[in-house]
């Protein structure tokens, strides 16, 4: 592991090359299977004995990687908490293996914030890599939203979603967290409400910061394997530039998404050229009906075209 200055304002990201080993493994008499073997980086403040771990049931799983949830004891004093594991698929590439020791390293560099998604500890000794985290009990917020979206719709009174008040209390906790990102100048460069987790006592916490994206074709992909234009700033676009007012943008379309209760922002664009040419001739987003003006003010302000007349987190 070493690390780099070379991203905005010079926040440390670590540079990480694992080198797989092969081994042979024998199934049976006839049949054999390579598989790759690593050493992590041990960091003793952080390695959680596995025998302190109880892997439960899945929580999601995508190309790279899965979740677990699990029980960890010894985080806290001598209690169990209720955590998050996540861990590569079975099949998993070197590319997969460095992404994860990025996060790993990314995330002890971060350090610790109510709004954001904590490192607990890691398992990297004598078996697979274990990232132990935050435990989300209510998923992530888009799904969070369109949930009780869809409760309102059938006639529930839901009082998470239908007071402007509680909504703009979520988008606050995310400011929050963003605002501390900036502060140390990790650049986050994916914010939307999909990458944001629902803790208990609907505390809001950041995840997926720091990614290592400097080009589109290494972007995380929506679920239907398309990069989420829709979130990103014009120069993100166009230029690749991600900064803290790359992440403003971003957070004002996450704004959005908030006080529509789950609406997907400007769906009809699937080109991003076509986008980039529609924001230029100065379209937005339109103002959600539940959002008074002096909010959609702040809102708007958010994409402002030219990046510097964009506020700083601290200033929304």
């Amino acid at each position: 592991k070493k690390t780099s200055n070379d991203s905005p304002k010079g926040f440390p990201k670590p540079v990480v090359r694992v080198r797989g080993q092969t081994i042979l493994l024998e199934r049976n008499k006839d049949n054999s299977a390579k598989v790759f073997k690593y050493r992590f980086p041990y960091d003793s403040k952080w390695e959680l004995p596995r025998e302190k771990l109880g892997l439960g049931t899945m929580l999601g799983k995508g190309v790279f990687g899965k979740v677990f949830l699990a029980t960890a004891s010894g985080l806290v004093g001598e209690g169990i908490t209720e955590v998050a594991v996540r861990m590569l698929n079975a099949e998993h590439s070197d590319e997969d293996v460095e992404d994860l020791v990025h996060e790993l390293e990314v995330m002890k560099m971060v350090g610790r914030h109510p709004n954001i998604v904590n490192l607990l500890g890691c398992c990297s000794k004598d078996g697979p890599l274990y990232v132990i985290v935050d435990y989300a009990a209510h998923g992530n917020l888009q799904s969070f939203l369109r949930k009780h979206r869809l409760e309102l719709e059938t006639g529930q009174d839901d009082k998470l979603v239908t007071s402007q008040n509680q909504l703009i209390s979520y988008v606050a906790q995310i400011a929050s967290g963003m605002e501390y990102l900036a502060s140390i100048d990790c650049v986050h460069r994916d914010l939307r409400a999909r990458n944001v987790l629902v803790c208990e006592g609907y505390t809001m916490k950041i995840t997926d910061y720091g990614r290592d994206v400097y080009n589109l074709d290494r972007f995380p992909k929506t679920l239907s394997g398309k990069v989420p234009i829709q979130w990103m700033a014009p120069e993100s676009l166009l230029e690749c530039t991600f900064n803290e007012k790359s992440d403003v943008w971003s957070f004002g379309v996450t704004f959005w998404e908030v006080m529509t209760i789950g609406g997907y922002p400007l769906a009809e664009f699937a080109d991003c050229e076509q986008l980039v040419e529609f924001l230029k001739e100065g379209n937005r987003l339109e103002q959600p009906r539940s959002c008074s003006n002096s909010v959609y003010a702040i809102m708007s302000d958010c994409w402002q075209l030219q990046a510097v007349n964009r506020p700083t987190f601290r200033e929304v």
